[in-house]
């Protein structure tokens, strides 16, 4: 069986700079190690990915409709750090999957 991976292009602003990732569906764990294996982010995801500590938290743009739901405790974390707004993601709660396929991924600086 000859199946050919299909790539997912990911678009990364961090403090005004521009990267665009491409990768693979399940190449990594969840979205905030993928932005931590190509771009150096200090203190970033401080839990390790259980969604508790907000610091991981990123904008992200043209989600599709199976990724749009947070699941987990991900809303309540956020809504403890004071924000609200459907753009507001833990990166840590979002699978590389083909759903996050050309989607922006605005890092959030300097806590919240």
């Amino acid at each position: 069986m000859n199946r050919k991976r299909k790539e997912i292009s990911i678009t990364i602003i961090n403090a005004g700079e521009e990267f665009h990732v491409k990768t693979y569906e399940h190449q990594y764990r969840n979205l905030m190690v993928l932005l931590n294996n190509n771009i150096y982010l200090e203190n970033f995801g401080e839990c390790g990915g259980q969604g508790r500590c907000a610091t991981c938290l990123v904008k992200v743009f043209g989600l599709k409709t199976e990724t749009s739901n947070m699941e987990r405790n991900e809303n309540n974390t956020i809504q403890k750090a004071g924000l609200s707004g459907t753009n507001n993601r833990l990166s840590c709660q979002l699978l590389v999957t083909r759903e996050l396929h050309e989607i922006s991924v605005h890092i959030i600086q300097d806590g919240y």
